[in-house]
């Protein structure tokens, strides 16, 4: 039975002009249910990183100065799920940073506001760019100008409302018929939350030319997934002699086609403002005169107030980069045929003739095909053997030692692709707690004489940054055993292939290391440590200034060259690296290259010293430890490594509890209706105790959730059952059982496995893979033209052919044949899985209410496919 599993969703980073502002956002996975429809029927599929790029025109503030300290936001919907750093004083603010999540559930707009913070009162909308999920598309991977739009109350809109209308004929004791209207509101659900609570009603208006009746539903309150089941009644039409030809006489008919039922959701207030505005929908009577009876769901709509007032050009603009994919992934029997091609390229020979140095050779960028394939064969535990059988390849084909590795091939991308992903913990024990000092203690460390601020020292500029790089040049050096095994085994095998093919070249052996693991890997995460997660944000220019004098640095002492001074363009670079220019270092960086490279290299003990994983605030219920303590909520700094679960008051303060990481038997999402809060999460440890918790937003509670299941997955007494609802008032909430030791009455989620391999879905990274062949088949087929040119005349090749390398046109015919069979499958299971769901999705249901574009996109679609097969 197929399902569609995910939509998937990219990080692209763009590159940053001069004064921009800069964000790049991206979303990994999507996890929905099989009722959700494809968007379209692209090869490529759908992707999306949202990508701030530059604002302009800014409106200025009223006030002396006119510059205005102003951050930004991303949200889904109306849930803030990321925040910048607020830039002081510029109509033109600059970020230069990164955001990248998993999105947990279904939205209708990804918005990026724009706020001037105000210390004195709440901050203030400058504007707003709200991109609609079903517009994404249009702007794929292209710069785009958006005007700032006004914010008010009246647009801020999301959420779903589900309705039944009936009008019914009703015969008086006079013998006349009247019509009435029968409006039942039955529940909502995604309503925004307004000031940290939604205490939502609704009102129905039936609404015509010359009258207007409302009614009004209870409230409900702290939820925003109502359910109120209420019916309202309303006469339609005066009494009139009863007629069996026609429901309405005439005067009525004209009076009916011009009255609308509203539905108008509301937020109950206790401010002296009023009742805040969530979203209203409109429906005429008309509609009804088909059918009497009419049941559905429908996006609530913004209200059109006629505020024209400020001008587009008013508020400014953004540039966005928007990538947009979206990739349908099938149960695992499917990819079978094409999975087992690419999983046995490392045994095929010569190596250019598998299906994934075939990937690497039609696709654009060799990224494109780098992500998927590391993802697939780490899964599979069989990237070392791949990486090594291209590396050795490609070893080969290198004429000069000093170039080895250098270029942007596939070996540099999968290698790069691999450190990104077994490496982020390694970086974070290794550079973490430096580059934190460096960001926050803002020593000056500028050495260009040009640069020097007034007041300023050039000797002690100096040895500030030589100090700094002396640290951070020995926790790397120190740091071998710490590296990850997986890295380890590839350094070995890039190590004995240079040297095998370059055997008069005594350093090769060590510059095929350092070109990945300084040049690659510990270089560019000093460069730019918000990237690699070392830092929440980007850094100010100074830290920025003195970091990139840090990693060019580093970068030249891992290099080996034999002449230090000519990798510098500026001579204040060569006379600072004249500190350096010591045999010490060069032994020390020997030293570590042949511990992170050699062969045989023991598994080492986890390390003893703490790793902080994540911190950061969130709402804590009290575990209620005293018999009469107080189980109320409370806002606490909680604390993540890998030996233990705190939390405090404040952070640095004492930790007021604290979980080993071997007291974790379960770690799962908690039903809203135990507390009427949302993103809420639970921390199962023995005896059943749990910690309640609430994250900030639906991307924290994700994020905090995964971390901890992975800390705490090798646990030996992990629970198969919990409860997905707390214990309240003498009884679980979920299965009614009263004793509270009860054991759980749901299977735990699987949850992410320890180790990087299992981190990974094999299936996702397949069609992932398949999306990419079937987006480049016609590079595949004039791949085939070339192996059949080779084979026939075995001359020389073609100029339209000499960009692809083929060493064995037989073989890699063969292969080409099967990959191209196995796409074509995989295409036509995709095909008739969207023609089986066309027929079954009722618009106006649950998961595709009225008012949902992207679904009417995709009926269009069908209908055209449809229609011109027939």
């Amino acid at each position: 039975m197929h399902e569609m599993r995910y939509f998937v969703l990219f990080l692209h980073q763009l590159k940053v002009l001069v004064g921009l502002v800069f964000l790049c956002c991206s979303s990994s996975v999507v996890t929905h249910t099989a009722s959700d429809l494809p968007l379209n029927n692209s090869a490529e599929g759908k992707n999306y990183a949202y990508t701030e790029g530059e604002a302009k025109n800014l409106p200025t503030y009223p006030g002396p100065n006119k510059m205005r300290d102003c951050y930004c936001t991303v949200n889904l919907d109306q849930e803030e799920v990321f925040r910048t750093k607020i830039v002081e004083k510029s109509l033109c603010p600059f970020y230069g940073e990164d955001f990248y999540c998993e999105i947990p559930r279904t939205f209708r707009h990804l918005s990026f506001y724009i706020f001037d913070r105000d210390v004195f009162r709440r901050d203030s909308i400058i504007g707003k760019v709200a991109i609609q999920k079903e517009d994404l598309q249009k702007y794929h991977n292209r710069d785009t100008w958006f005007q700032l739009q006004h914010v008010d109350a009246d647009s801020e809109v999301q959420g779903k409302v589900h309705l039944e209308l009936r009008l019914s004929e009703v015969i008086t004791d006079t013998g006349v018929v009247c019509h009435k209207l029968a409006t039942r509101v039955l529940e909502c659900q995604g309503l925004p939350i307004v000031n940290g609570q939604c205490d939502p009603y609704a009102t129905v208006t039936l609404a015509g030319p010359s009258r207007s009746e409302a009614k009004k539903t209870k409230v409900k309150k702290k939820t925003n997934n109502p359910h109120f089941d209420e019916v309202f009644y309303f006469e339609v039409t005066r009494p009139s002699s009863y007629n069996k030809k026609s429901q309405f006489d005439i005067e009525d008919v004209d009076e009916v086609d011009k009255m609308e039922i509203r539905v108008d959701l509301w937020n109950a207030s206790n401010l002296k403002f009023g009742d805040e505005f969530l979203g209203e929908l409109r429906l005429p009577l008309k509609f009804l005169r088909q059918s009497s009876s009419y049941e559905a769901w429908y996006f609530l709509q913004p209200r059109d107030n006629g505020n024209k007032s400020l001008k587009p050009d008013d508020l400014g603009s953004l540039r966005l980069n928007v990538v947009y994919t979206e990739d349908h992934v099938f149960s695992s029997d499917y990819y079978s045929p094409l999975r087992d091609l690419l999983l046995k390229s490392a045994d095929v020979e010569p190596v250019s003739a598998s299906a994934a140095h075939i990937l690497g050779e039609v696709c654009r960028e060799k990224q494109e095909a780098a992500i998927p394939l590391v993802r697939l064969f780490l899964h599979y535990g069989r990237i070392v053997p791949f990486i090594s059988a291209i590396a050795s390849a490609e070893v080969k084909r290198t004429q000069d030692p000093n170039t080895i590795f250098r270029g942007n091939s596939l070996t540099s991308k999968c290698i790069d692709e691999t450190m990104k992903l077994a490496g982020m913990h390694y970086l974070q024990v290794t550079l973490k707690p430096i580059i934190d000092e460096i960001c926050q203690v803002h020593k000056p460390c500028e050495i260009d004489p040009v640069k020097l601020k007034d007041g300023e020292n050039l000797e002690n500029n100096r040895e500030n940054l030589r100090q700094y790089v002396d640290r951070i040049f020995t926790v790397i050096t120190k740091s071998g055993v710490s590296c990850p095994t997986v890295m380890c085994d590839i350094f070995f095998s890039l190590r004995e292939s240079a040297a095998k093919r370059f055997q008069g070249d005594p350093d090769v052996r060590y510059t095929a290391v350092s070109s990945f693991i300084f040049l690659r890997f510990f270089a560019p995460a000093i460069l730019s440590p918000n990237l690699f997660q070392l830092t929440p944000h980007h850094p100010d220019p100074q830290t920025s200034r003195t970091l990139t004098l840090i990693s060019k640095t580093i970068q030249t002492l891992g290099s080996l060259s034999k002449s230090k001074s000519a990798n510098f363009k500026e001579s204040y670079m060569a006379t600072f690296y004249d500190y350096f220019n010591e045999q010490k270092y060069a032994d020390a960086v020997k030293n570590f290259l042949d511990l992170i490279s050699s062969s045989g290299r023991r598994d080492h003990k986890s390390i003893e010293q703490p790793i902080l994983l994540k911190e950061g605030f969130m709402i804590k219920r009290a575990q209620g430890r005293k018999r009469f303590g107080m189980k109320n909520f409370k806002k606490r700094w909680f604390r993540l490594t890998n030996h233990e679960f705190t939390y405090q008051k404040s952070k640095g303060d004492h930790p007021l509890c604290s979980i080993p990481i071997e007291n974790i038997l379960a770690v799962e999402r908690l039903e809203e209706e135990s507390f009427k809060m949302k993103n809420m999460f639970q921390v199962i440890q023995p005896e059943r105790r749990v910690l309640y918790i609430q994250a900030n937003n639906c991307v924290e509670a994700k994020d905090w959730i995964d971390i901890l299941t992975k800390v705490s997955q090798c646990n030996k007494k992990r629970l198969t059952v919990y409860h997905p609802s707390a214990y309240l008032n003498g009884h679980w909430l979920c299965c009614k059982a009263t004793a509270d030791n009860t054991p759980g009455c749901t299977p735990c989620t699987g949850g992410l496995p320890a180790n990087i391999q299992l981190d990974i879905d094999g299936d996702r990274e397949t069609e992932r893979i398949y999306s990419l062949f079937n987006l480049y088949m016609p590079k595949l087929e004039k791949m085939q033209e070339a192996c059949g040119s080779k084979s026939v005349y075995d001359g020389p090749e073609e100029e339209e052919y000499s960009t692809f390398i083929i060493d064995d046109p037989k073989e890699t015919y063969k292969t080409l044949k099967l990959i191209i069979e196995g796409v074509g499958t995989l295409e036509q299971e995709h095909a008739q899985y969207k023609r089986d769901k066309f027929k079954k999705t009722k618009y106006g249901s649950q998961e595709h209410p009225i008012g949902d574009k992207s679904f009417q996109t995709y009926i269009r679609q069908q209908s055209e496919i449809s229609a011109h097969s027939i």
